[in-house]
């Protein structure tokens, strides 16, 4: 038996579909993102010739000099202005095996079989093959979550999106079968005038909610949260919101990838987890 949805999927492509417009004015979380992803491969010497963009929005990803890139998002009008599929990252519509780089920016939060797509994107590697992934993580918008509890008190009403904290998501990784893998995070932090503005935001980069279960706020009650986030603002008048931003890397198995230690014995840095099979960066 499945487990229910946590997030209306049908909601979920018709919020990507408004937010299409006006997504370039908004979409500094996603490009911060994909600097980190862009960082991480850097340190790779190895060449790639098929990529898969998960959740690719305006695809804005740009491949590796020489590959083929194939792009899929969950928004029918993303999917078309990149030349590519509309689906969703935990119903992969691609055969195994098909690609030897995977990247995923900004997505990965809102998918309702989380455990299921990164198994998804393991199987359509090639051995080897290499994946790396960045998603709004634990931690993040603790500003309004703090503002919520503070009008809300603990009402058992779900108005955020439930957050992977990065252990959480190393061992997801390991649980989906991916070698040598490294879960880390970076945060960033913005300034809003108002709450307006981070409620622009949310819905101009397509992550307002999207759950299953969803209550409206009352005017009032949303008067109160927006003086409760005013009144935290700074000597310039601005209050601060963090984005934890947790990055994943694995690699498929493959014969000539180093035996894991014994657990608890060793842990894997992030620049030796991106060397191919785990040997020594050399020039392509």
């Amino acid at each position: 038996m499945n487990a229910p949805d946590i997030f209306d999927r049908t909601l979920r492509r018709q919020r990507r579909d408004r937010c299409f417009g006006a997504y370039p004015d908004h979409n500094f979380v996603r490009h911060f993102m994909l600097e980190g992803i862009y960082d991480r491969l850097s340190m790779v010497a190895r060449p790639f010739s098929d990529v898969l963009d998960l959740g690719c929005f305006r695809g804005e990803f740009a491949a590796p000099p020489g590959a083929r890139i194939a792009r899929l998002d969950a928004g029918t009008r993303f999917a078309a202005a990149a030349g590519g599929v509309q689906g969703d990252e935990d119903r992969l519509p691609f055969a195994d095996h098909s690609f030897d780089l995977v990247v995923s920016a900004g997505v990965l939060d809102s998918v309702n079989d989380l455990p299921g797509a990164l198994v998804l994107a393991r199987r359509v590697l090639r051995p080897d093959g290499l994946f790396l992934a960045a998603f709004v993580g634990g931690g993040s918008l603790s500003t309004l979550r703090a503002c919520l509890r503070e009008v809300e008190g603990e009402r058992p009403i779900a108005r955020l999106h439930p957050q992977v904290d990065v252990r959480a998501a190393g061992d997801l990784l390991m649980r989906a079968g991916f070698a040598l893998p490294v879960a880390d995070t970076e945060t960033l932090t913005v300034r809003y005038r108002a709450l307006s503005g981070l409620f622009g935001d949310q819905r101009g980069m397509g992550a307002a909610n999207m759950l299953t279960s969803r209550w409206p706020l009352s005017r009032a009650t949303l008067a109160r949260i927006s003086d409760a986030f005013t009144a935290r603002a700074d000597a310039d008048g601005r209050t601060a919101e963090r984005f934890e931003i947790v990055y994943l890397t694995g690699w498929a198995p493959d014969p000539s990838q180093p035996k894991p230690a014994r657990r608890g014995s060793a842990t894997t840095s992030l620049a030796d987890a991106l060397k191919p099979g785990g040997r020594p960066a050399t020039s392509a």
